[in-house]
Formats: structure tokens, sequence, C-alpha cells
């Protein structure tokens, strides 16, 4: 007798499943969600309204949605809230995002329309630190190792986070570091320092030129979180002889679309001018 064996594994088509009732729940637990996540807390009735859904297929939603602890219900007040599940969850891609490594395939793509080398930057107590570098294919090339530090005053990358920072916070940097001078270019006055920041904001790009190393110069760009806040800075490093002022013209605004593209890669966003 020969047994007839029954099928194994996922369906021929995934078709009927996909057009089935368990995604279209799936579609609007998630609408839900993003309604409450909205709101400090909304009634059954005003979530029904809002969204669209029956109230009686939105309360099955919502128990569902409460089981995981992605929803809680406030039964004093009768409101339906964001639960600490969606917290957790949401937190995981905070957990995993890392600018070093969501950066890396743009820092790449700027080092080849540059031909310079890319480096990454944020800062720590006061000074800058480099964590991550993509390399120039030329052998005259400037090279920061990961994990060194640098003067905030005499850095693209560090001038285009202090741009970004009130003043008073600016000051404090500056007060607690001092503006040790590196090179005969380098600021040490403060009040020239914080010209330069509110250019270096106006342009969008901040300019190291020859002020840490003679015969070096750095084009910089803040890269910005979820907060609108500059949390690191992305920058074109070369020889002066290459990165000439008249190259400056195309390499700020070519770190600054690069810079942009990291911040949108992270989830985050421009800052609001005023």
């Amino acid at each position: 007798m020969v047994e007839q064996r029954k099928g194994r594994g996922r369906p021929r088509s995934l078709k009927p499943a996909l057009a089935g009732g368990a995604v279209q729940a799936l579609d609007r637990g998630l609408s839900l969600l993003e309604i409450l996540a909205d709101e400090d807390g909304l009634t059954l009735s005003e979530l029904s309204r809002r969204s669209g859904v029956s109230a009686s297929t939105a309360h099955r939603i919502l128990l569902t949605l409460e089981s995981r602890a992605y929803v809680q219900h406030d039964m004093e007040r009768g409101i339906w809230l964001v639960g600490v599940g969606a917290f957790k969850t949401g937190s995981a891609f905070l957990r995993n995002r890392r600018v070093a490594s969501m950066g890396r395939t743009t820092m790449h793509a700027l080092m080849e329309a540059s031909g310079e080398t890319v480096n990454l930057g944020i800062e720590d107590n006061g000074e800058v630190v480099f964590i991550s570098q993509v390399e120039s294919h030329d052998t005259l090339r400037a090279f920061f190792r990961a994990g060194s530090r640098g003067a905030m005053h005499a850095s693209g990358v560090g001038k285009a986070l202090l741009a970004e920072l009130p003043e008073h916070r600016v000051r404090q940097i500056c007060a607690l570091r001092r503006l040790e001078r590196f090179t005969e270019h380098t600021i040490t006055d403060l009040g020239e320092l914080l010209r330069e920041l509110v250019q270096g904001r106006r342009n969008g790009w901040a300019l190291d030129d020859e002020e840490r190393t003679l015969g070096m110069r750095c084009v910089a760009a803040p890269i910005f979180n979820e907060h609108g806040e500059a949390i690191a800075g992305v920058s074109i490093s070369g020889p002066a002889v290459r990165v000439t002022p008249r190259k400056l013209d195309d390499y700020g605004p070519m770190v600054r679309r690069a810079a942009d593209e990291i911040t949108r890669s992270i989830g985050g966003r421009q800052p609001r001018r005023e």
C-alpha cells in the first residue's frame, strides 16, 4: 500500500494568506498603535473613530496587543495607552543603530567621489574622538587611528559639532580644554572662533584650514539624531595641495549631503533653525 504524503512546509502560494484576515488584522493593529503613539491615551470610541475600525474589531485587536504588553488599559480613566512591550521593541532600533556601521557605505562613496580620506568622529568630554575611517587610495593621505583624540577648536569635525551647540556650552568646552595653538593658523581667540562657528552653521559645514597640522585641510558636517541633536560628524581630509580653497566649493556641499544621508539612515532629522 502506498501512503500518500501530506503537503509539508510553506503553502504553494502565499497570496491567499496575504489577502486573508490575519494580515489585515496585523495592519489594523499597527494602525491602532501608531494612533495611540501620537496621543496620551484614547478611549475605545475615539480610537475607533480615528482609525475607521469598528469598536468591536478594535477591542479584539487591543486585547491581543494587551496580552503582549504592546498596549495597556487604564481602567480608571477608560483609555488605552501604548504599553511597555512597544517600548522594548522600539528600543531595539536604538540599540542596534550604530552611526559608524550604518554610515560606512556613505563614507566609502564619499571617499571615491572626493579621492580623499573620510573620517567619522564624535564628541567625548570636550574632545573629538575618531571612530571610523575610509582611507584614500593615494599614497599621500590623511590618517587618524580609530580612537585617537583631537581638540575640537582645531578640527573640522570638532567645529562642525561645536557649531550646533549653544554658546554657553561652547564656552564651557573652550574654558575646560583651552584654545591651544598647534600651528600658525589655529584659532586661539574665542570671539573669532564663535564667529566662525556661526558661519559654519549657516554653511552646513566647517573647515580645519591647516589648524591642527600644517599642510592638511579638513571639511566636515554634522550628523543628527532623532531629536535633531548633533551626535557625530563626517569629514573629508587631505593634503592642502589637493584640498585647495577652490575644491572647498565642491567638498563643502558634498560632505553636507553625505552627513544628511547618514542622518536619514539612522532615523535622525535636521534641527529646526530659528
